[in-house]
């Protein structure tokens, strides 16, 4: 039982008018703090009540009735100043729980991502979120706080055993250390995340990087294709004022330069040179004919029997223009009997039909 000084100190701070009068105004309210105050420090010996200002995180003040103190959680760790603040609302809202006491120096020094207790000090475990009256009370929290610090302790120090692995199946307990293991996984894959956010970042600043090159020499590209444009119309000029001249000056050329055949603009000095130029030209275009043949064959455009044919009666047409052609050549070439230069024939075919002709001239 509570001593007969902490219950008139309770009494009279909650029964206090004037400037120290505490922010609990209803009757009933302030007996149902007076009951759980003193079951509090009946089953919690080392915390004692205080009343002082308190503000709220809207800035809101309040005279606020407290507990505060140490408790013990085991022999193996250290032990956890809290300080318990009663909402003007209380019971019906849950307490205001730190670690720590008012104007303790050194402050002690919570450890990194604590899955209840944050940097401040400040305490939001299960039991304080789902607070609900008169299921709960003031000494089944400190309890509840008990048993999480003693599988997570809220200090930087080196504990025996790792965080949540007690073998407690009671419901609040196996609820506080589902919380707690969430909390750690939650907090290692937003690790990992942020990890793979900043590769991404970095991934994402390099093709930044690459777009502005490659910016740059599509603008290069396009710089250049307006020079050669204009390089072009510049030529088309000079073209026009040489085929002006060439109009005045040469018509014939400049003609064969025009819209006319090309093939104007090659003749024969007589008509025996026009029948060399003729046979010559053909024997060139059966030889591209030939030679787009055999592509279609290998990229099977064409059945191999109708290219064997188109080939057979080609290389008969190819036969007579170059018997023709060699015919007019060595006749040419040779004065006399006497040869005064010779061209070196494309095949064997060739030699053959050039000997007959010589031996016939």
């Amino acid at each position: 039982m509570a001593s007969q000084s902490l219950v008139q100190f309770i009494e009279a701070a909650l029964w206090c008018t004037g400037p120290f009068e505490l922010s609990y105004t209803d009757p009933d309210q302030k007996w149902l703090i007076r009951k759980d105050m003193l079951s509090l420090l009946q089953g919690f010996p080392n915390l004692s009540p205080s009343m002082d200002t308190y503000i709220h995180g809207d800035g809101t003040i309040a005279n606020l009735l407290n507990a505060h103190g140490t408790v013990h959680i085991s022999s193996s760790s250290p032990q956890v100043p809290l300080t318990i603040w009663l909402h003007e609302n209380y019971p019906y809202v849950a307490p205001i729980v730190f670690v720590g006491l008012t104007g303790m120096v050194p402050s002690p020094t919570i450890h990194h991502d604590h899955p209840f207790v944050d940097p401040s000090g400040l305490t939001t475990s299960p039991y304080i979120r789902t607070w609900q009256f008169p299921r709960c009370n003031l000494k089944e929290l400190v309890h509840n706080l008990v048993k999480i610090f003693s599988r997570d302790h809220p200090f930087s120090y080196s504990a025996t055993s790792s965080p949540f692995t007690h073998s407690s199946v009671v419901s609040k307990e196996a609820l506080d250390r589902l919380e707690g293991m969430l909390h750690y996984d939650t907090t290692a894959l937003r690790s990992e995340t942020d990890k793979e956010v900043e590769k991404l970042l970095a991934l994402q600043q390099e093709m930044d990087q690459q777009v502005k090159i490659v910016t740059a020499i599509v603008q290069g590209l396009k710089r250049e294709r307006w020079e050669l444009r204009d390089r072009m119309a510049r030529l088309a000029k000079e073209a026009d004022v040489l085929i002006n001249w060439l109009k005045v000056h040469d018509p014939k050329r400049a003609m064969a330069m025009g819209d006319d055949d090309i093939d104007d603009v090659f003749e024969g000095v007589d008509e025996e040179s026009r029948l060399r130029l003729q046979c010559l030209a053909a024997d060139l275009s059966i030889e591209d004919t030939i030679y787009a043949l055999d592509k279609a064959v290998d990229e099977g455009a064409m059945n191999f029997e109708i290219y064997i044919r188109q080939v057979r009666n080609l290389a008969r047409e190819q036969f007579f223009h170059r018997a023709m052609f060699w015919n007019e050549s060595v006749a040419m070439f040779t004065f006399n009997g006497i040869v005064l230069f010779s061209l070196e024939p494309d095949s064997v075919l060739d030699r053959k039909l050039c000997k007959n002709v010589i031996s016939d001239s």
